[in-house]
């Protein structure tokens, strides 16, 4: 059985400004440029945040923040393409709502087997 919680009825994305995903439970999860950018689950992302590196801007970053492309990726998640260059970070749909509900969406992954909360 689908649970409507973790499953997006509509998702808005404003290049210059943010994604808002509507979900078939009724709630409704906003987030802007920056906080999804320096957020980005992806590997490198996660790495530079392990080490306490910035994700965004990093030396050359574009001002302002955009979004080049967005798409589903398969019924999970969010591909986004910044235009910053940046691609490789996949938004689940379930980690955006529990994040936006104010838990750990991304947890911190040092590589090393273990997981603890960003």
């Amino acid at each position: 059985m689908v649970d409507e919680r973790y499953e997006p009825e509509t998702t808005d994305v404003v290049r210059d400004e943010g994604v808002t995903i509507a979900f078939l439970d009724g709630y409704v999860a906003s987030f802007d440029l920056v906080t999804l950018r320096r957020m980005c689950p992806c590997a490198t992302c996660r790495g530079l945040r392990d080490q306490r590196e910035p994700v965004w801007p990093r030396p050359g970053s574009p001002t302002p923040l955009r979004i080049d492309d967005a798409n589903f990726h398969g019924a999970w998640g969010l591909h986004i393409e910044w235009n910053d260059g940046h691609s490789t970070g996949i938004y689940p749909f379930e980690s955006l709502r529990r994040w936006h509900e104010g838990g750990v969406a991304f947890p911190r992954d040092s590589g090393l087997g273990g997981v603890d909360e960003a």
